[in-house]
């Protein structure tokens, strides 16, 4: 097989894989079919629908280039299809992975949901659906899907969670000749539990996967091989041509000469690619820093961008690196801009609670976290900016999304805050954004592509705060 299929430049082949439910099995068929894909020579490229880090993280890996998120209701139809045509153009295949339920979405017309998606890309749906305990019951409910909306076409539907060949034949004619559309691929049980490793967020990110370079062949050998292949491509380049234009979305100026750090490492994984890329478009220097191993933050930086990730899990390590820590809020408590969503509110607080044990963390934000059982927050967020900050204008209303197993405490008056949370949780009474010196904490998370204003928020807090005072050495106590 070759890296092109002719016919198709302008329009590459295309499959939203999708399922009945959350867990049904999307994400280990997505990885699979792109490692497959690979294998056999194609040029991939992936996307992931809605707001996610993580999925979004592993399709990269499989694809072997940054995977791109396609949220309707945070950047609208045109957008989410000039995104897509801009990064799929060329590809031999492409493979966009849904969430949740097909026809899940915002509310119960199923605004935004997998199959709007889809529907907006005009591209075929292969369905991945738990066959756990259940046999002829599936045709009924791959029918009911058929039925529910004409014009989302379910192409091809893969089995998962089957327990022999028995199971298999039961459910594959019951599909085809109730539903017509093919089987094209049949996973084992419990094979998805022993290849992709989860926690409270979802899977366990590509850094700390153990063994990672292992799993490639292994998703190809016990995964890929159970998927028909030529049946899926063929399905794939059935996905019509369509008209759309590339995007041409303007960039920023006026980050010329201004460097820009963010924390990256395993704790601090969650950057979309267009939020880093948005930045350096506009001519800033980015500069990546551990907070694991860096002792203090480099020098000539002009603000500090802190996204999410996994802090809870490397509490022990961030907590011990203190000279790394105390040099933050050096230069937080000294003027230095920093933006930071979710994890980095964490590792900005006085400390992060996980039961009995406490975490010293860098002390720059008046208040504690602490780790719950259950999610404090998750879905999408709408943000009414109503005082001033050092990054976005009064008035302007932000829309993103949060999901997040932590909380603040604080013992005394709530912190400062720029937003009052029109939709979603935020970090305490109806308010998110915390903010303290020329810095911004918030739980919700924002997409360049969604939020233009992002970019050159940033960029003109590190423009206007170009001057602020270099730490002088032991500044005060925490906060």
């Amino acid at each position: 097989m070759t890296a092109e299929l002719p016919g198709f430049v302008s329009s590459p082949p295309r499959l939203v894989v999708a399922g009945l439910s959350g867990d049904s099995g999307k994400t280990l068929v997505s990885l699979a079919l792109l490692q497959t894909a690979r294998a056999l020579g194609l040029d991939t490229r992936a996307f992931k629908k809605g707001p996610d880090y993580i999925d979004a993280a592993w399709l990269t890996w499989a694809a072997g280039r940054p995977a791109r998120n396609l949220d309707t209701f945070l950047m609208g139809a045109a957008r989410v299809r000039q995104t897509f045509t801009r990064h799929a153009a060329g590809a031999g295949l492409v493979v966009i992975e849904g969430n949740r339920g097909l026809y899940d979405g915002a509310d119960a017309e199923g605004s935004h949901s997998t199959a709007e998606l889809a529907k907006a890309l005009d591209a075929p749906i292969l369905l991945v659906v738990n066959a756990r305990k259940v046999t002829r019951t599936i045709a009924a409910s791959v029918l009911g899907c058929q039925a529910f909306d004409p014009d989302v076409r379910i192409a091809g539907v893969v089995l998962n969670q089957v327990s022999g060949s028995r199971h298999e034949r039961i459910i594959r004619e019951a599909i085809e000749s109730r539903c017509h559309v093919p089987v094209v691929g049949v996973v084992p049980r419990l094979l998805g539990d022993a290849l992709l490793h989860g926690r409270h967020l979802g899977l366990v990110p590509p850094p700390e996967y153990p063994e990672l370079s292992e799993l490639g062949p292994r998703l190809v050998e016990h995964v890929g091989s159970r998927l028909d292949m030529t049946a899926i491509f063929d399905l794939a380049r059935r996905a019509p041509r369509v008209g759309w234009a590339t995007e041409h979305a303007g960039h920023p100026g006026h980050g010329g000469g201004l460097r820009i750090g963010y924390l990256r490492d395993s704790a601090f994984t969650f950057y979309y690619p267009e939020n880093l890329e948005c930045l350096e478009a506009a001519g800033a220097t980015l500069v990546p820093i551990s907070s694991l191993t860096a002792r203090a933050l480099p020098a000539g930086l002009h603000a500090l961008y802190i996204g999410g990730g996994f802090p809870e899990t490397h509490a022990s390590a961030i907590a011990a690196n203190r000279p790394f820590l105390d040099d933050l809020r050096q230069h937080a408590q000294s003027g230095m801009p920093i933006y930071a969503e979710c994890g980095g509110l964490i590792l900005l607080a006085r400390s992060l609670r996980q039961g009995n044990a406490v975490s010293q963390m860098a002390g720059v934000l008046p208040c504690e976290v602490e780790l719950c059982a259950a999610p404090q927050g998750h879905g999408y967020a709408e943000l009414m900016v109503e005082t001033p900050n050092p990054f976005f204008p009064t008035g302007l209303l932000l829309r993103g999304h949060e999901f997040h197993y932590s909380r603040l405490v604080s013992a005394g008056a709530p912190p400062p805050t720029a937003c009052a949370v029109r939709r979603g949780t935020g970090c305490v009474d109806g308010r998110d954004a915390i903010v303290v010196h020329n810095v911004w904490a918030a739980y919700t998370h924002l997409h360049a592509a969604a939020t233009p204003e992002w970019a050159p928020a940033l960029l003109g807090a590190a423009r206007a705060c170009s001057q602020w005072a270099s730490p002088a050495p032991n500044v005060g106590a925490l906060v």
